[in-house]
């Protein structure tokens, strides 16, 4: 558990549109008592305070619009809140059997589409029932249901509707401005994953997102190993539930004209010290791929920290990675690129947040420290986005979306 963390965040932004950056630390303590007839219980909690940061509710004059990244190291429902930020992030009873357990409470969960989110200084929190299961040698059956969540960037807790829409709404396939916000009505979510490993590094993956009210995900997806090389397939498919959120058009979250198909792949090579992979990411035209952002990040072969293809739909994304780590030296190197084709920025049936096509590339180096300063952790990573799309001569569609430099700089310390 991080009892000390800093973590700090600057990005750029085309000519003219305003630069930004955070500073944060925090710490926080987690207890889980021992196991009596199998049951266990476990709190813990957080705290952050800004350590030097610009005005979080500045608006950029050009286009009316505020920081996006460094804004979710403290509160996003409060901006001018930077100080004794504090949450209560896990409080739960868990009973275990074998290998398996089930959990009821505040948790940490990591699936592919609900999961801890990558950055910031605290993760995406649920609150609800959940299991893992193992029924035999090379099967695990997990699930569960969530009445609650608490997304990164955020303090409180909110039920799963209202969850929806704390990040910003985007546009309506019409072409209006997103209102789901505080306007979607949802008594849960119910998730269900199983995960078959084969022999020789074969593994199925299955898993179906089924949010009351509002709309259905399911996903397959096989890996295999052979020698060194590794292919991956992923396909997913979603659709509205009722209304997709609110009966009211203007104010629902999945349209229920559209829906979405992806399909995602990866061709790599891979050994003890170093790992490649060529990845392609292609959602149909059919409709936007929809997944609140306030959960987790993308699931998808192609994905890249710092920027998303939720939310958009008739897309190609090509993404090479590579990595080097080795067990003589607590150190990692990794160096990604990719090229993303999406729809136009008034294509508003099919581009939510009206981002133009981009090309990304990640430079990340992380040092674990041993000895001594054993549990110290720094992590380095530099993201730049390059616009190749059209924008119209408006800032609208470059601010906090290309054209820009993110840095980061992260240091963790767990004892």
């Amino acid at each position: 558990v991080p009892s000390h963390d800093r973590r700090g965040a600057q990005s750029s932004a085309g000519w003219g549109t305003t630069d930004a950056y955070a500073n944060a630390a925090g710490g926080g303590l987690f207890y889980e008592t021992g196991s009596y007839k199998g049951f266990q219980m476990g709190v813990g909690g957080y705290f952050i305070y800004n350590v030097g940061s610009t005005d979080m509710t500045r608006v950029d004059p050009y286009t009316n619009t505020i920081s996006r990244y460094e804004t979710s190291l403290f509160d996003l429902e409060d901006l001018a809140n930077k100080h004794d930020l504090d949450r209560l992030e896990e409080l739960y009873l868990k009973y275990n059997w074998g290998k398996s357990h089930v959990l009821l409470g505040k948790q940490l969960i990591n699936t592919p589409f609900i999961n801890l989110q990558d950055g910031r200084m605290r993760p995406t929190e649920v609150g609800g029932l959940y299991t893992e299961i193992y029924p035999g040698k090379n099967n695990k059956l997990e699930g569960g249901f969530l009445y609650e969540i608490s997304p990164r960037g955020t303090v409180d807790w909110y039920g799963i509707g209202e969850s929806i829409g704390i990040y910003s709404n985007g546009v309506n396939t019409n072409g209006t401005k997103g209102n789901y916000a505080k306007n979607i009505d949802s008594k849960g979510i119910g998730i269900l994953g199983y995960t078959r490993s084969f022999s020789k590094g074969h593994s199925l993956k299955l898993w179906n997102v089924f949010v009351e009210n509002v709309f259905n995900t399911s996903q397959v997806q096989f890996d295999t190993k052979q020698d060194n090389w590794v292919l991956g397939i992923q396909y997913t498919e979603q659709h509205a539930i009722a209304d997709g959120g609110n009966e009211d058009p203007s104010k629902t979250y999945f349209d229920p004209q559209q829906m979405s198909r992806v399909l995602s792949t990866k061709l790599g090579w891979e050994n003890k010290q170093w790992k490649s992979s060529l990845n392609y990411t292609r959602i149909t035209g059919e409709g936007r791929y929809l997944m609140p952002r306030e959960w987790g990040r993308d699931p998808f072969y192609t994905f890249m920290p710092r920027e998303r293809n939720e939310g958009l739909g008739d897309v190609h994304a090509y993404v090479g990675k590579l990595s080097y780590s080795t067990e003589k030296f607590p150190f990692k190197a990794s160096i990604s690129y990719g090229v993303f084709k999406l729809p136009d920025v008034k294509n508003t049936e099919l581009n939510k947040y009206g981002l133009p096509s981009y090309h990304q590339l990640n430079m990340e180096l992380t040092y674990e420290f041993d000895n001594f300063l054993e549990g110290l952790e720094i992590q380095a990573l530099y993201v730049h986005k390059a616009n190749q799309g059209e924008t119209y001569g408006n800032e609208k569609y470059i601010i906090n979306k290309v054209n820009m430099s993110n840095y980061n700089l992260v240091l963790n310390f767990h004892f």
